[in-house]
């Protein structure tokens, strides 16, 4: 994609809208790019310290770690599960923040594991490959899925007070480098299988971790109903083309509804693709908020 020239004073305003929504995109794919760095600088200078606790792994700089640890550290009066610092407890907070403001928002724009799924997804295009297509019903089932881990995931770490999920979890696997700089197949046989899967599986169907496994995912999609921000359908503009719905990430019902699903992960791309400027819109609107719908617009005599 090659950016967009400045718009002309003269433009229609549906031409300046789309103009600025398509520097949204880039601006998106930077801060993704800036995460990733981030995280993969952090976990090279832990593999390259040598000596252990001198610099800390990407656990330290995991949120859902908070999470996980968020029991323990109550009831104990201030211990943490092994592979969780006080850093943990710092980024979940901050992340339910930006949840109760913005939804979904980190992972379109924040979560490493999001931005290389989204990569996935463009060598996929690229290679011409097929995309698998989930039927919607057997799709919304499958969303659950990530309730179960949430919560199995939960239960297991109060109850052995140790990270059940973090030697397996896929993210962990793939961005602590540890397969680049000590590949253990006897030990870590089911890391790297599970990884694997989840890549392969992500490559053919558009963020399939996202959609259906992601923890974190979950506990954000949850809290997301509470977020302030939200994309709305204006149904007085909208023309039924379900255009917006086609670059969706997460294959979202967007063109339909009036107030867009908390599994939105706040990338944009469907605001960027409605032909019509002014139909969908991020408004100060949760709906929870009893005035939260906007007057319909008054159409011009004529029109």
């Amino acid at each position: 994609m090659s950016a967009s020239p400045r718009p002309a004073a003269g433009q229609s305003p549906a031409r300046r809208y789309r103009a600025r929504q398509t520097r949204t995109q880039w601006l998106r794919r930077l801060s993704q790019l800036v995460f990733v760095g981030v995280i993969l600088s952090a976990a090279v200078t832990h593999n390259l310290a040598t000596m252990d606790g001198t610099t800390p792994s990407i656990d330290a700089l995991c949120p859902f770690g908070g999470f996980e640890t968020l029991w323990t550290w109550i009831s104990s009066g201030g211990s943490f599960v092994p592979k969780t610092h006080l850093s943990n407890l710092v980024l979940a907070l901050g992340l339910l923040i930006a949840v109760l403001v913005s939804g979904g928002a980190f992972c379109g724009w924040v979560c490493p594991f999001g931005a290389l799924q989204d990569a996935l997804n463009w060598i996929r295009a690229r290679m011409r490959l097929p995309e698998m297509h989930v039927p919607n019903w057997l799709d919304r089932v499958l969303r659950y899925g990530r309730y179960v881990v949430l919560g199995l995931i939960l239960y297991k770490t109060a109850a052995s007070v140790t990270l059940m999920f973090a030697d397996i979890d896929p993210y962990r696997t793939i961005f602590s480098l540890e397969w680049l700089f000590n590949f253990n197949p006897t030990e870590h046989l089911t890391a790297y299988v599970v990884a694997g899967v989840v890549l392969g599986l992500s490559l053919v169907i558009e963020r399939a971790w996202c959609r259906y496994l992601c923890p974190l995912g979950g506990a954000i999609s949850l809290l997301g109903n509470l977020s302030l921000l939200r994309i709305r359908r204006s149904s007085d503009g909208c023309k039924s083309c379900s255009l917006c719905e086609r670059p969706c990430p997460v294959k979202l019902n967007v063109a339909t509804v009036q107030t867009v699903s908390s599994d939105c992960i706040g990338c944009l791309a469907c605001v960027q693709a409605c032909p019509r400027h002014d139909t969908l819109d991020v408004q100060l609107a949760p709906t929870w908020w009893p005035w939260r719908q906007r007057p319909a617009a008054k159409q011009p005599a004529g029109d």
